[in-house]
């Protein structure tokens, strides 16, 4: 079983869940989503809550009141922690955890110590809690389902964004194409304008020439050509 609460302290609402013991605590931690926030009471025995981000999101964008909210819920889940005051919280992502086959059951470590964050919560806000309880849900999900309809969309996406980039990819380089082809005819088309502009008439095309009365008659093999010339 998992419980599932809302956290709707922010416009944009966050999932927050929680195993019900150290056995459900495993699969928790074998099925978790790169998306996934883990929270659990610093040194002392606590519930694994987990805070499910938004898309393209990172511990570091997590809002300071869904932050809260998450501590205080770990917190009541302690069995010493839920007595103590200035209790200590430590988060990370979930990608951080670290689990090895001579761990405890429900037991963790970390794969960077430098990636966990911390935050102290001062003493138990009764309204806080009574908040958060009233959105829980009880639920018996099938997490190793869920996980891989969760990394089948992300590799379609990413293979779609693929397609995408190799489809304006090949458009880049037809219109590149297009553009050296209409330069090469443009270039072409003035090279053969400047060459029909050039009238050039051989000697050897003159067949007669007569003048008379300042009237010179030029014979050409196709025309006749007339030129006055002063008397």
């Amino acid at each position: 079983m998992v419980f599932y609460f809302t956290s709707n302290v922010v416009p944009s609402v966050y999932t927050i869940y929680m195993g019900k013991d150290k056995y459900e605590n495993e699969d928790l931690i074998k099925y978790g989503w790169p998306e996934d926030i883990w929270f659990h009471v610093d040194k002392l025995s606590s519930a694994h809550v987990y805070l499910r981000l938004h898309k393209g999101q990172t511990v570091d964008d997590i809002p300071k009141e869904v932050l809260i909210d998450c501590a205080h819920l770990v917190k009541a889940n302690s069995i010493q922690g839920c007595k103590m005051n200035n209790v200590n919280v430590v988060y990370t992502p979930w990608t951080n955890l670290k689990k090895t086959a001579d761990m405890d059951v429900g037991q963790i470590g970390f794969h960077r110590q430098k990636d966990v964050k911390m935050l102290t919560v001062e003493k138990k806000v009764n309204e806080i809690l009574n908040r958060l309880e009233k959105t829980k849900v009880e639920r018996f999900p099938d997490l190793a389902a869920e996980k891989e309809a969760r990394d089948r969309e992300e590799r379609n996406e990413k293979k779609a964004q693929i397609q995408e980039m190799k489809r304006k990819e090949k458009e880049e380089m037809k219109k590149k194409k297009e553009l050296e082809e209409l330069r090469s005819y443009s270039s072409l088309m003035k090279a053969e304008n400047m060459s029909s502009n050039q009238v050039r008439l051989p000697t050897e095309t003159f067949q007669t020439a007569e003048i008379q009365c300042g009237i010179m008659m030029v014979q050409l093999p196709h025309c006749s050509l007339v030129l006055v010339t002063p008397a």
